[in-house]
């Protein structure tokens, strides 16, 4: 979808149409169905001669307005809400692959598309192979006749790990797969990957795009063939976005860009805290220079994002102790919050992992997750402070 203004206008400014009460601030839809003039029109609607909507499983106002504006930050042609981020993944993959068909992934992903990837898609014959995320160069071999999709998270969950877009969009293209990327880290005011050959964006619109830790959501953008395969999969199953969550993620939005400039600068200042910490074994966050992909993060990234990951010296034992002494941030496993938040992806959203393939993701049991919020900064670093003292 084409942009007319600069981000944050394009933001703010999108808007579904105005009803004749002129208002000045989108309604909001809470309407399971729509009515029709007669019997010709909605034959019409339901034969799809008509642009418009017919029911809120296919489509709502609301739903729109979301989708435009997620679109135009993208640059994506089209795009379908769901109901959670992992409504979207799934669904993704479901319309796009067939019994037989073979899925390319970075190994460094989420662990609930883990075991989409491992123990479900499986039972319908479609088989995944993974690449480590600092070996793009194995994906040439792997790709068989049978490969479809080639798939990535970046930043990743939790390694906070960056994979080139441009050397994955070139190698897509070269194989002729389609290449499908999870910006839910990053959202689309800090990267967009279609820039980079992507053909379809997945956000979980839960994290930043809500930022206040309200609703569930999920969006898919992208080439709009790709999405009237979505869109016509997805009708059908039911994993639909809700109008009313879709409006708060629309109002969200219009102050994306401002709360993801705080994010970015609160958790550049912890990461630099973190660092020089001797109780810190490492720390991984994509605009340190100290990041082994930094130089790929500021090509492809306006900032370095809300995560931070690092390790507790003294192993499991030490970071329960952390944990137990944190005060002001919360103990959750959400991220892109307006409050901060600690997580121990080993024991929570990595915890259907094994320990190998948490090991081989760079998950170790001190491993700590940090979504920094919009708190005051010194009152962050000094609860992460006081923590590692204990």
């Amino acid at each position: 979808m084409k942009k007319r203004y600069e981000f944050e206008t394009e933001a703010i400014r999108t808007q579904i149409e105005r009803t004749k009460f002129l208002e000045h601030s989108a309604p909001i839809y809470m309407t399971s169905s729509f009515v029709f003039e007669d019997a010709e029109d909605m034959r019409a609607s339901f034969a799809e001669e008509k642009d418009r909507n017919v029911y809120s499983r296919y489509s709502n106002p609301n739903s729109s307005e979301f989708i435009d504006k997620v679109c135009k930050m993208e640059g994506a042609e089209a795009g379908f809400a769901f109901s959670s981020g992992m409504a979207a993944v799934f669904s993704t993959f479901a319309a796009l692959l067939n019994s037989g068909d073979h899925v390319i992934s970075a190994r460094s992903i989420f662990g609930s598309t883990h075991t989409l990837l491992t123990q479900f898609l499986p039972k319908w014959n479609i088989s995944t192979s993974y690449f480590e995320i600092d070996a793009l160069d194995e994906i040439d071999a792997m790709v068989t006749p049978n490969t479809k999709v080639l798939y990535a998270e970046t930043p990743t969950n939790p390694g906070v790990d960056v994979l080139d877009l441009e050397a994955l969009g070139a190698i897509a293209k070269k194989h002729n797969l389609l290449l499908i990327i999870d910006n839910c880290f990053a959202s689309p005011y800090l990267q967009q990957p279609i820039k980079f050959g992507a053909d379809l964006v997945i956000h979980s619109g839960t994290k930043l795009m809500d930022g206040q830790g309200r609703v569930l959501a999920g969006i898919t953008v992208g080439n709009a063939e790709l999405i009237d395969k979505v869109y016509r999969f997805s009708r059908i199953t039911g994993p639909a976005l809700s109008p009313f969550n879709a409006w708060i993620l629309s109002k969200s939005l219009e102050t994306l860009a401002l709360r993801v400039d705080k994010h970015c600068d609160n958790a550049l200042k912890l990461a630099e805290f973190l660092e020089s910490h001797p109780k810190v074994n490492w720390v991984k966050y994509p605009f340190l220079k100290s990041h082994p992909q930094y130089e790929v993060a500021k090509k492809q990234m306006k900032a370095g994002g809300c995560v931070i990951a690092f390790e507790v010296k003294g192993g499991i034992e030490a970071g329960e102790k952390f944990f137990n002494a944190i005060k002001l941030l919360s103990l959750s496993a959400n991220l892109g919050d307006s409050r901060s938040i600690v997580t121990h992806p080993a024991s929570t959203t990595h915890s259907k992992l094994s320990q190998e393939d948490r090991l081989a993701v760079g998950i170790t049991g001190g491993t700590v997750r940090v979504s920094v919020g919009l708190e005051h900064i010194n009152d962050i670093i000094q609860d992460i402070e006081q923590a590692l003292a204990h």
